[in-house]
């Protein structure tokens, strides 16, 4: 095995992962299994780094003095004899004069992929700058590429906070200013040639055996929920010991009409209303459009259902088929996840998620294997994130109230069902009126589109967040008013926290310098962004999740407490968000260090505050 190239000690220069910033680091240890450099930044980071990922001082310098003489050789302002030549006359230049020019173009063109090297100071201390780039605390302070990528596009925005950071750029249009020395910080992000394809290590959900487990074991537990809530006695103890025959199971006409929903759905998606936005730069610095009309898709859906009820069409009927229509959902989940798998195989490398290249065929079938899948201007996970789910949810619901009046004889719905609907509705049309917020989310910008979020868009969604009401229709509950004042209110000031959570982070996204949130403190850190220490974030380190759960028991309690099963949904959020935190905590430990220790000290709770 060969020796290792640096000894710990040494001053070097380390690329930061995902990006063509390099920092000046020192070596701490070197690790000949794996062949790994730990190396230390200076503002205490550590990460392990790759021999191709680090370079002595000596060469880097002398890799800048290069580019920087070749590059007065091209100084715009330096005068240029005039060659132009009558059509008529002939040329008398040798072949080797003809040699030295096309030696001339190959080290010109050579010259445009030469990168050169600024550096600026980093200041490390608590302050309340509205300059500075925030990075929220929320599902997607995962290390991925995007927000790399993001970081390098700002750079020039922030130069006078960051420090100890070298920019390497393209040489294309420099030496012409300011105006082009800001115009060359956009352009590398699309002159940078396309990054090696990264293979997947660090596999989440119990690796290959847990996934492996979770692809049979979670359409079963749904499936299991459902019988639990449609029978008189929903006990666990009650649950039937023989399986479901296949007439309970499946039914043609039924998977027609989901088809149907799903064709619908995707053709209100392409109506050419509403506004193209782009989502958060990829890999390759490319930026992909997405037309945002989610909310004139929910209210053409409105009146699509109105115009059936006028028609007398009796929407109950998906009560009564509600296992044919979960089958028929999973099936076209299966189906599709298949679809996604295969034609990932042909996808570039930058295409290609983070998180699911593991080249283990079963755990990147889970996680999917290609971010963005788009047929055309089609984005399949896009689409499949909100729209057929969340109307679904909806419709669902509505189905489930009017079964609850043909089931118990009722000539209005019940206080209980009327507050699962209006809570429920009131979450999903704050959804798609915020729809260009879903863009940069981790489920978009990190996550592949595989079986995990096929069958969570497509399956989980509408038929176990719609469990509430298809419980109330068999288990009426009586609430009285003190119950119904006691519901509004914790709905409402859960629904306050999750918006304006969320709202804080877009903002701080979109524009830190926007006065609802220039306010806040930070602490900076080595990659040039802050964590917000104050406000809601500030109270807690995922507000937005404490916002949510609030909002979930405010779902749940109107079912009253004779058994578990309504109370699933609670139970199922709780443990996505405590794992979601523990995923972002370990990824934000990472990539932060020592800021992300004194973040943890200023803001000690993760999600309940004074418990967790």
């Amino acid at each position: 095995m060969p020796p290792a190239r640096f000894q710990s000690g040494d001053t070097v220069m380390g690329r930061w992962p995902g990006s063509n910033l390099y920092y000046e680091v020192k070596v701490l240890s070197y690790d000949s299994k794996t062949r790994l450099y730990t190396v230390i930044y200076k503002d205490g980071t550590e990460l392990e780094l790759k021999e191709s990922d680090i370079t002595s001082l000596a060469i880097f310098k002398q890799s800048v003095g290069r580019s920087r003489s070749r590059s007065r050789s091209r100084s715009p302002g330096r005068p240029r004899r005039s060659r132009s030549r009558s059509p008529a006359r002939t040329s008398r230049r040798s072949s080797s004069r003809t040699t030295d020019l096309r030696k001339e173009n190959a080290g010109r063109e050579k010259l445009k992929e030469m990168l050169e090297v600024r550096l600026t100071p980093l200041p490390m201390t608590l302050e309340n700058n509205s300059n500075n780039k925030h990075e929220e605390k929320e599902e997607n302070n995962t290390d991925n590429t995007a927000s790399a990528i993001t970081e390098q596009k700002t750079e020039t925005e922030s130069e006078n906070q960051t420090g100890g950071r070298y920019n390497l750029r393209r040489r294309k249009d420099m030496g012409d200013g300011k105006a082009v020395e800001k115009k060359a910080e956009t352009e590398a992000l699309s002159q940078t040639k396309t990054p090696a394809v990264i293979k997947t290590t660090d596999l989440e959900f119990g690796g290959r055996v847990g996934v492996f487990f979770l692809i049979f074991l979670l359409p079963v537990a749904v499936l299991a929920l459902l019988i639990l809530c449609g029978q008189k006695d929903a006990s666990l103890q009650s649950f039937p010991l023989e399986l479901p025959t296949l007439q309970s199971l499946w039914d043609c006409q039924v998977f027609g009409i989901v088809l149907l929903w799903l064709l619908f759905q995707a053709v209100l998606s392409l109506l050419p209303v509403g506004k193209l936005v782009e989502g958060m730069p990829l890999k390759n610095g490319k930026t992909l459009k997405y037309r945002i009309n989610g909310f004139y898709a929910l209210l053409l859906t409105a009146v699509a259902v109105g115009v059936a009820v006028y028609q007398e069409v009796d929407l109950s009927y998906i009560h009564a088929h509600f296992l044919h229509f979960y089958t028929s959902a999973l099936l076209i989940v299966t189906l599709l996840s298949v679809y996604l798998f295969v034609r990932s195989r042909w996808a570039s490398g930058e295409e290609l998620a983070p998180g699911g290249n593991s080249s283990y065929i079963i755990y990147d079938f889970f996680m999917g294997r290609e971010l963005n899948p788009r047929i055309k201007n089609f984005d399949i996970k896009f689409f499949c994130e909100m729209r057929p789910g969340l109307m679904g949810w909806v419709l669902i619901n509505f189905a489930m109230l009017l079964a609850e009046m043909k089931h118990q004889n009722l000539e209005n719905p019940s206080p209980a069902m009327l507050l699962v609907n209006i809570f429920q509705l009131l979450w999903v049309v704050d959804g798609f009126w915020h729809e260009e917020k879903l863009l940069t989310m981790m489920d978009i910008v990190y996550d592949g589109f595989g079986f995990m979020l096929t069958f969570g868009d497509l399956a989980f969604v509408p038929f176990t967040f719609t469990c509430q009401a298809y419980y109330l229709v068999s288990h009426p509950n009586e609430l009285s008013v003190f119950w119904i004042v006691t519901l509004i209110t914790m709905n409402g000031v859960g629904y306050y926290i999750f918006r304006k959570a969320n709202s804080q982070k877009f903002a701080f996204r979109k524009n830190p310098s926007d006065p609802t949130v220039s306010h806040l403190k930070t602490i900076p850190t080595a990659t040039g962004k802050s964590l917000i220490v104050s406000g809601l974030w500030g109270f807690v380190r995922h507000p937005n999740y404490l916002g949510d759960i609030i909002m979930g028991l405010a779902w749940s309690l109107p079912c009253g407490f004779n058994h578990l099963i309504p109370y699933f949904y609670l139970i199922y959020l709780i443990t996505l968000l405590v794992h979601r935190n523990a995923r972002d905590e370990r990824q934000c430990r990472k990539k932060y260090g020592s800021a992300w220790e004194d973040y943890c000290k200023a803001v000690p709770y993760r999600i309940f505050p004074g418990i967790y």
